[in-house]
C-alpha cells in the first residue's frame, strides 16, 4: 500500500468535495427538506437556524432545498456540456494529428476562432435565436471545450506518433486509423481525465454566470447563479442569500480543479517518485 504523503492531500479533499456535491445533487432528486419552489410570503429573509437550517429568501422559499436542487442543475448541464465538448474535441485532436499537414493546421486555426468566441458571448448570441435556457447553455459551455480539448490531444498525439511503439506499428502496415484508436487513444485516457475533471469547474463557472445574465435554466427552477442575481437587492438587509450560494459556487469549483491536480499528480507517470 502506498503511504499518505503531501502529493495526496488535493486529491482526497477535492475527492471529498466533489463526492459531497454529488452526493447532495443525487439526494435533492428523491428528497429535500421543503419543496424549493414553494412560496411563503410569510416568513420571507428569515436568517438561518430560524426558519429552517439556512433560512429563507424575499419569497420565504427554503435556502437549502433551493442550494440542492440548484447543486443538480448545475451539474448535470456541466456533466453534460463537458462530456460532449471532450468527444467532440478529442475526436478532432487525434484526427488532426492522424493526418498532420494542411489537416493539422485547418482544424486548429478553426479551434483558435471557436476558442476566441466566450462561452457567455455564444450563449447570448444562441440565446437571441433560440432563446434561454439549459439547452443553450450546455451548448455554449460545449462549444467552448471543444478547442480546449481539440488542442491538447492534438499535441499530445503528435508526440505519441513519434514514439518507437507507434513507429514499429506503422511498419507493420496498420492504417493511421487503426493506430490512432488502438495505440494513440488509449495513451491520452489518463490526460483526457485529468482535463475533464479541471473543465467541468469551469464549467459550473460558466453555467453560473450564464444563469445570472438570465441565460440559463428558465424560473422557477433554482441555480445557484440566478440566486447570485435575485440576492442583489438585499444585500445589506439579508447577506446570507448571496453569501450561500456564491460559497457553494466557490466550491464546487474548487473541489474539481483540487480533484483534477490530484488525479495528474496521481496518473502522470513522470509525476511519481
Amino acid at each position: 500500500m502506498r503511504r499518505f504523503n503531501r502529493r495526496s492531500v488535493p486529491l482526497l479533499t477535492g475527492a471529498i468535495i466533489t463526492g459531497a456535491l454529488v452526493a447532495i445533487a443525487l439526494l435533492s432528486l428523491v428528497w429535500t427538506p421543503q419543496i424549493p419552489t414553494k412560496m411563503h410570503i410569510v416568513a420571507k429573509l428569515k436568517p438561518p437556524l430560524t426558519q429552517g437550517l439556512l433560512g429563507t429568501d424575499q419569497f420565504g422559499r427554503d435556502i437549502l432545498s433551493m442550494l440542492m436542487v440548484g447543486a443538480w442543475n448545475s451539474l448535470s448541464t456541466a456533466v453534460v456540456a463537458v462530456a460532449i465538448g471532450a468527444t467532440i474535441g478529442t475526436l478532432v485532436g487525434i484526427f488532426a494529428a492522424a493526418q498532420r499537414g494542411v489537416v493539422e493546421a485547418l482544424l486548429m486555426r478553426l479551434c483558435d476562432i471557436v476558442f476566441a468566441l466566450p462561452p457567455i458571448l455564444s450563449a447570448m448570441m444562441l440565446g437571441a435565436f433560440i432563446g434561454s435556457g439549459r439547452f443553450t447553455a450546455i451548448v455554449a459551455i460545449a462549444t467552448f471545450m471543444v478547442p480546449v480539448f481539440a488542442r491538447l490531444t492534438c499535441a499530445a498525439a503528435l508526440q505519441l506518433w513519434a514514439r518507437d511503439f507507434v513507429l514499429a506499428a506503422e511498419s507493420l502496415g496498420r492504417s493511421r486509423g487503426g493506430i490512432t484508436f488502438t495505440h494513440i487513444l488509449p495513451n491520452l485516457t489518463n490526460l483526457i481525465i485529468v482535463q475533464v475533471s479541471i473543465q467541468l469547474g469551469l464549467a459550473i463557472l460558466t453555467e453560473a454566470g450564464l444563469s445570472f445574465l438570465g441565460l440559463g435554466m428558465p424560473p422557477p427552477a433554482p441555480t445557484w447563479g440566478r440566486m447570485l442575481w435575485e440576492s442583489q437587492t438585499y444585500l445589506s438587509a439579508a447577506p446570507w442569500l448571496a453569501i450561500l450560494p456564491g460559497l457553494a459556487i466557490a466550491l464546487a469549483v474548487l473541489g474539481f480543479n483540487l480533484l483534477g491536480d490530484g488525479l495528474r499528480d496521481l496518473l502522470d507517470p513522470r509525476l511519481r517518485r
